[in-house]
Parts: C-alpha cells; sequence; structure tokens
C-alpha cells in the first residue's frame, strides 16, 4: 500500500474512524479524549485540524497515537489528562478506551469498600451521586403517582 493513498479507515485509541472525518474531529472518537485535547495533540504535531485523517501516512497515523498514548513525553500540559494524581503510583497519566472503563469500576469499587459517601451512593442503586436533587427527578424503579381518574 502506497504511503501517500487515501484509506478509508484509520485506527486511533482502539476506535476505529472513517477517513473522510477532519483529525480535529476524529481525535475526539476515542473514549477518554476531549476536545481540548485533540486541539492540543494538533497543536503540539502541527497538524491541519481540518484535513481529512485518512489522508494521513501510516507513519503519522503511529505518531498520533503516540502522543494520545503519551501526552507528557510530548510536554502535554497534565490539566489535560483525564487521571492526574493516580491513586497508586501518585503520576499523571492519559487513559482511554476500556483501560477508562476499567480504572472507572476499580474506582467505584474502592469507594464501596471504604465506604465513602459516594460509595454508599453508588451501592445503593438509583441514588444520585453528586449532590443532585431527588426529590423530583431520578425516580427509576418506582410506581409513578397517577392522576385519579374522572368518570
Amino acid at each position: 500500500m502506497a504511503d501517500n493513498e487515501f484509506r478509508e479507515i484509520i485506527r486511533l485509541g482502539d476506535k476505529d474512524i472513517r477517513g473522510n472525518v477532519p483529525m480535529g474531529h476524529a481525535l475526539t472518537k476515542p473514549k477518554g479524549s476531549s476536545y481540548m485535547f485533540a486541539n492540543a495533540v494538533c497543536k503540539v504535531l502541527n497538524l491541519d485540524i481540518k484535513k481529512k485523517c485518512g489522508e494521513y501516512t501510516v507513519k503519522e497515523v503511529e505518531k498520533i497515537e503516540d502522543v494520545i498514548r503519551n501526552p507528557a513525553k510530548y510536554n502535554i500540559p497534565t490539566w489535560l489528562m483525564n487521571r492526574r494524581r493516580d491513586r497508586e503510583t501518585g503520576e499523571d497519566k492519559h487513559i482511554l478506551s476500556s483501560d477508562l472503563d476499567l480504572t472507572k469500576q476499580f474506582d467505584i469499587r474502592f469507594m464501596r469498600k471504604v465506604k465513602s459517601y459516594k460509595g454508599v451512593r453508588h451501592a445503593a442503586k438509583s441514588k444520585k451521586v453528586r449532590g443532585q436533587s431527588t426529590k423530583s427527578t431520578g425516580r427509576t424503579g418506582t410506581v409513578a403517582t397517577r392522576r385519579k381518574e374522572t368518570k
């Protein structure tokens, strides 16, 4: 396959992306990658945000993948990473796709284990965790009040 050939599908961050999507938008597709993080990756590598991602060569896509996986190595600010000061290692990380889901499950399991307020709310199914109102919303699993039928 020639390097300058347009590719219909590219793989970024364990996600298949159509080749006609602009690179700025394609970098937001993998789970765990935000719009600001995508802009930072484009800025670090001097990528054109509007250029179609299928037009990039295999080596350029591998370089983009490396920046997404190891943003600290390319001087991307730590406030753009989605796992700052990890509880176990204490370092700043950027986690993508299934690793992000797994880490989130482990965090919730830890909160349940230490019986923090958020952990107790997670353990009790259908309870709001982040301080939202529960009087009128979040009534899943209950019988709805019905208006009396008129004759």
